[in-house]
């Protein structure tokens, strides 16, 4: 039974400082299904300090301590990923087989990274007279959002374990149950006592506190913008390293000579998954001008085709956003864009036909939408594709960039080679050329104000990770 009423901090499961609650209510059938103890600064203020303590012996652990560790944690995670994917299935509304495969999968693949990365990482280099040495940075706040619970828990504490760094974590209060299956898996895989903790809370509480905490040595943060600008103001008196991973309003640029029922119906199914709750979800579809008509209608194809249900009925294509703050935003977003002029060509406003509860948002596109339209500049975060003309490639790249975030671009084109070129000209972070997915050894972060830092791989482990240089090292 997994324990929702304590927090886990210095490897044990202890009581909050203050006893304070809030419901965690299943999207699927609007019903609480339990409550979830909230945190205070008090609560954070011992996480802190057992983290503190333990980076002094932590930090000095040596690479096959850390790899051991990680491959326990490895072997006891694959045995509850069932259990995992059904607790995110129930807290924020993935289809079930999604939650198991994609959703626990990814935590499980971040895992497995990292511990490739970690047996074959350069921690010293000689730099002319010098040797550079990486060192863990200290204690991490991390805080994670709802959308893909495990993959960002996964994606900080792997490579965090794996630099020597300690940690808090302050999952969402949407979806804690699949980070305190997380916190149990970590003891029983033996890490040792205040290297990780968790603490749940709300933001304004938990959040604000871990930011503005003098003894965290750096902040990782993925959420919103508007969420990340708070934490690097109130982490920016003390100086401490922030790395964010936030919004986005990500293009996918579909040439004229691309194969257009291919990187359409790609395009709108990519969109959907997870119920266009991803910040990296392709949700501005640029298209030749003169193809606009042909577009919508393989879009509304594709949308029509798309079964908004019971995350845990089978035939269902998509779950429930995560809550009614979320279905209220979504709603009002689809309204702005009718009384905006743009073409509604699926879904629309209200419940999908056939439902009559749960945080539903039906499968909307939207044709004929301009760069000056708010469906074209805000993030919904839900399963609405816009999709915009353009006169030619220039045009194409310069919608795609005009945008203040930076996290994703998607490129198809005829040949791989034009889509190089239009891809190297797309200002973010991440380019998926052609239809290819995300590869986990490759970075993954945002330019602009979708964030800095970078996670994932390498590039994740760097991130906790401080480059001393001690000049001679070698000397006689």
């Amino acid at each position: 039974m997994v324990n929702r009423m304590q927090f886990y901090i210095d490897g044990a499961w202890v009581d909050p400082v203050v006893k304070k609650s809030t419901p965690v209510v299943n999207p699927a059938t609007e019903e609480t299904m339990y409550e979830v103890a909230l945190g205070s600064k008090a609560d954070v203020d011992k996480a802190v300090a057992a983290a503190k303590r333990a980076f002094e012996t932590f930090s000095q652990t040596s690479r096959e301590e850390r790899v051991a560790l990680l491959e326990k944690i490895i072997a006891i995670y694959k045995n509850r990923m069932k259990e995992i994917g059904a607790s995110v299935s129930d807290e924020m509304g993935a289809p079930l087989p999604m939650a198991e495969r994609l959703q626990a999968g990814a935590g499980l693949g971040h895992l497995m990274t990292t511990l490739d990365v970690l047996k074959n990482y350069q921690f010293e280099e000689p730099v002319g007279s010098a040797v550079v040495v990486r060192e863990p940075i200290g204690v991490v706040g991390m805080i994670t959002p709802w959308n893909w619970p495990l993959n960002q828990i996964a994606c900080k504490v792997a490579p965090a374990l794996a630099a020597g760094c300690t940690m808090i974590l302050k999952p969402s209060e949407y979806t804690p149950t699949s980070a305190l299956i997380f916190a149990e898996i970590l003891h029983e895989a033996g890490v040792p006592k205040g290297v990780f903790n968790l603490v749940n809370g709300l933001g304004p509480d938990v959040g604000a506190a871990m930011s503005e905490h003098p003894d965290i040595d750096m902040i990782s943060f993925t959420g919103s913008t508007r969420a990340g600008i708070d934490v690097a103001k109130r982490a920016a008196p003390t100086v401490k390293r922030v790395s964010q991973e936030l919004g986005g309003k990500s293009p996918n640029v579909i040439l004229e000579d691309a194969d257009l029922v291919k990187a359409v119906t790609g395009g709108v199914a990519h969109m959907f998954n997870n119920s266009g709750q991803s910040c990296n979800a392709p949700s501005r579809m640029i298209v030749p001008l003169s193809k606009m008509k042909e577009v919508a209608a393989i879009a509304k194809g594709v949308a029509d085709a798309t079964k908004a249900g019971d995350p845990r009925a089978e035939g269902t294509t998509i779950g429930p956003v995560v809550n009614r703050n979320q279905w209220n935003k979504i709603q009002g977003l689809i309204q702005k864009g009718i009384e905006e002029g743009a073409t509604l060509v699926a879904g629309g406003p209200g419940l999908p036909e056939g439902v009559n509860k749960g945080f539903y948002v039906r499968p909307t596109v939207f044709a004929d939408v301009t760069e000056n339209m708010t469906i074209a500049r805000e993030e919904i975060f839900g399963p609405v594709l816009v999709v915009m003309g353009a006169k030619d490639e220039a045009d194409a790249v310069r919608l795609a960039n005009d945008t203040p975030y930076g996290l994703a671009g998607y490129v198809s084109a005829g040949t791989v080679e034009r889509a190089r070129k239009v891809g190297r000209q797309i200002r973010a972070g991440n380019v998926n050329l052609q239809g290819t997915p995300n590869d986990r050894t490759a970075p993954f972060g945002g330019y602009k104000q979708s964030g800095n830092g970078r996670e994932w791989g390498k590039f994740g482990l760097e991130d906790f990770l401080e480059v001393k240089a001690i000049a001679g090292f070698n000397a006689a």
